[in-house]
């Protein structure tokens, strides 16, 4: 083999990333839209025989070039990610991979959260780290003949979320909140917490917890190693809802609110495997119609649009006073200012 260098592929340099793009599709993988960093490893001519990238205290988009496998190119790839996140200080790693590439990851010290046969495997690098999120997930437990759960974004806290929550806390003794943890939207995740707690604050029955890394958001969910958009929605439904049972079982859940979204085809699809695949688990799915005002479904893109637009009157009508309260305040300003500089809002 002749000699070969690990080098950053900085997302300025076009013909680098041209070549690590053209690498990826040749085995199958597409370039991530979500990445932090990107190496490969190249040789004398620099060119690209192997690749590897991260996002936030992931591992993504590894991959080698055929005419090199059998090397131990993947070692020295996956070695130099991991340097990589320690200097950053992520000390814990997760990785999405194929089922047959598995094994090789286990060999280099990572250990299986949940699998989708013939679709992917999550996995970290802690022997114990999932389990030990389920134990102190179980010193949370509620003690109630019928236990709920919401996850949600909340980006930011809405009257529809408080909707959702109200129907469950109406129908359920104990609610659990799930918020998602990922810092992947416009509002970083201390103020959507905040948002959600001052939201809820008079629910005596539900209680919120952060998602940590095990309920990954739509935004992060890896899509480079899968056939189409449809399999992605599916992938990503699968992997949630095989973790959330996990959960839901940690924590007695027999039910898990949802809201109805009309206008995203991605949420349709999602929710209707939800409905299909939690049954089988003995946990309900319920499916709540969006809250309305003024004939239009509330929803967290409706509101950064309408503080793009500096339309408070709008915005008033559509969170709760807590929120409202705050992204009228001072500490507000900055994020209210990035928002109005944001390009598209509206996501779905």
């Amino acid at each position: 083999m002749s000699e070969f260098a690990v080098t950053t592929v900085y997302p300025s340099d076009r013909r680098m990333m041209e070549k690590v793009t053209a690498l990826l599709q040749g085995e199958g993988i597409r370039l991530d839209a979500n990445l932090d960093y990107t190496c490969a490893v190249v040789d004398e001519d620099y060119n690209v025989l192997a690749t590897g990238s991260c996002f936030k205290n992931t591992l993504r988009c590894m991959a080698v070039s055929h005419e090199h496998q059998g090397e131990g190119l993947m070692n020295t790839v996956v070695s130099h990610l991991i340097d990589m996140q320690y200097q950053r200080g992520n000390v814990h790693l997760y990785l999405y991979t194929k089922c047959n590439s598995a094994k090789f990851f286990a060999d280099l010290g990572f250990h299986e959260i949940v699998r989708i046969e013939n679709e992917l495997v999550f996995m970290e690098n802690s022997r114990t780290g999932f389990s030990d999120y389920l134990s102190r997930l179980k010193k949370e437990y509620r003690e109630g003949s019928s236990i709920a759960a919401v996850v949600m974004n909340a980006n930011p806290f809405t009257l529809g979320h408080r909707y959702l929550v109200e129907q469950a806390a109406r129908d359920n003794d104990v609610v659990h909140l799930f918020a998602v943890s990922e810092d992947a939207s416009l509002i970083p995740y201390p103020v959507r917490k905040k948002l959600i707690l001052e939201g809820v604050a008079d629910l005596s029955n539900v209680f919120v917890h952060d998602s940590g890394s095990y309920i990954i958001s739509s935004a992060t969910f890896p899509s480079y190693f899968q056939r189409d958009e449809e399999s992605v929605i599916r992938g990503h439904a699968l992997l949630d809802l095989t973790i959330f049972t996990r959960i839901a079982e940690a924590l007695g859940i027999t039910t898990r609110y949802v809201g109805e979204e009309p206008r995203s085809l991605v949420t349709g699809i999602y929710n209707e495997i939800m409905q299909k695949e939690l049954p089988l688990h003995g946990i309900r799915c319920i499916v709540i119609p969006r809250k309305e005002q003024n004939g239009e479904v509330i929803s967290a893109s409706t509101v950064r649009k309408a503080l793009q637009e500096e339309n408070w009157n709008l915005l008033e009508n559509l969170v709760p006073e807590t929120t409202y309260r705050y992204l009228k305040s001072s500490e507000a300003a900055p994020l209210v200012a990035c928002i109005r500089s944001a390009g598209n809002v509206i996501h779905y």
